[in-house]
């Protein structure tokens, strides 16, 4: 039976997409030319949103794997301040456990989910897929920074920022706390998040390509003492990542989701979270029939995390603009927490204006 769905792309925002559309009563196809599971190196923590958005999808997160985080550690050289989630869960989750969750959900509804294909051609009816025309009445991509469907489209190229460079590897470690800890150096940033009970996953964010985790580690004496001398149970692994977003997510029946729209610089953590709620609000406009809608929604959800990414991006940029502001939420740990609130999802009045009281933060320090 033919699809009314094709979504090229069967990484998570793929497959999250695919999901939400099925959920829609659509008939839906997933094609990727890689095999499962799929892997991309990053930071494994998922925000509350994104814990959320799968709840509503029916993925099942409860008998898996992973480790529930209660929110964030901010640290360099002088300072060090941290604050709790305020609503919702977070959790830390393997990359390749989590696209393992969404296969189960995606086969489970009887979604066509095509491995290892070969895409020749791309069109607004469809695709040719291993040499044979599948066509659909909707058009997804969700292929990635470096999307075939956005450039068929005339979406893209994306408007980008300029890369950096991230890499992860797992450590038998047993996490000494509850927390995803963000440490801060010379435009460098490691960021340390418990994915299992016994398990933590190292990852590294650096400006220059060269650097590995076992060069930039000697900058933060904390946790190589707290790996205590742990050999890593996974190969190290990277990925560029960027700040960039396309020209636009829709055009005639052809929509994009995950990073094919749009990515946050991972030291964000944002980039699963914001593809499933695009997921959520992608399936909404297939069911009306109007991609209008879907548009309006990925600008507003994609706003509060492009703010978040450049004042992070920004801290990166000076160390002495770091130190201030680490010193500055030392001594005021109520602004980190409101900004963490903003961070992870908070949209409650408070939060709402949590996010005004952080702009003025950053006007005084630039003042």
């Amino acid at each position: 039976m033919q699809p009314e769905v094709l979504v090229v792309g069967g990484g998570p925002a793929g497959l999250a997409a695919a999901i939400a559309a099925t959920l829609k009563n659509f008939r839906v196809t997933v094609v990727d030319s890689r095999n499962p599971p799929i892997n991309k190196p990053c930071g494994e923590g998922l925000l509350p949103e994104a814990v959320a958005a799968l709840r509503r999808l029916g993925v099942d997160l409860d008998s898996g794997p992973g480790f529930p985080f209660e929110g964030f550690r901010f640290s360099d050289e002088t300072s060090s301040v941290s604050a709790k989630i305020p609503k919702g869960q977070a959790l830390g989750l393997r990359r390749t456990a989590l696209h393992q969750l969404l296969i189960n959900r995606a086969s489970k509804l009887g979604i066509s989910l095509m491995w290892g294909a070969r895409i020749s051609r791309l069109g607004f009816d469809g695709a040719c897929v291993n040499g044979q025309y599948v066509p659909c009445k909707w058009l997804i991509g969700a292929d990635g920074r470096n999307s075939s469907v956005r450039k068929f489209a005339g979406l893209g190229p994306c408007r980008s920022d300029g890369p950096r460079f991230g890499f992860r590897r797992h450590y038998p470690v047993a996490p000494w706390n509850n927390f995803v800890e963000v440490y801060w150096g010379r435009k460098t940033q490691m960021v340390v998040t418990p994915t299992a009970g016994n398990e933590i996953c190292v990852s590294l964010f650096v400006d220059d390509p060269r650097v590995r985790i076992d060069r930039a580690i000697l900058q933060f004496p904390e946790v190589l003492r707290r790996l205590g001398g742990a050999s890593p149970i996974s190969t190290e692994a990277g990925a560029v990542t960027s700040f960039s977003r396309a020209r636009g997510v829709a055009r005639r029946n052809v929509a994009l989701v995950g990073d094919s729209s749009c990515t946050v610089d991972s030291i964000s953590g944002q980039g699963l979270s914001l593809a499933f709620q695009q997921a959520g609000h992608l399936a909404e406009a297939l069911a009306a029939g109007n991609l209008a809608p879907y548009e309006v929604a990925h600008r507003r959800i994609s706003s509060a995390a492009f703010r978040i990414t450049r004042l992070l991006l920004l801290m990166n940029s000076s160390v002495a603009l770091r130190r201030k502001v680490l010193r500055l939420f030392t001594v005021r740990p109520a602004l980190f927490a409101k900004m963490i609130s903003v961070h992870t999802g908070d949209t409650s009045p408070d939060a709402l204006n949590a996010s005004a009281i952080v702009n003025l933060g950053w006007q005084v320090l630039w003042a």
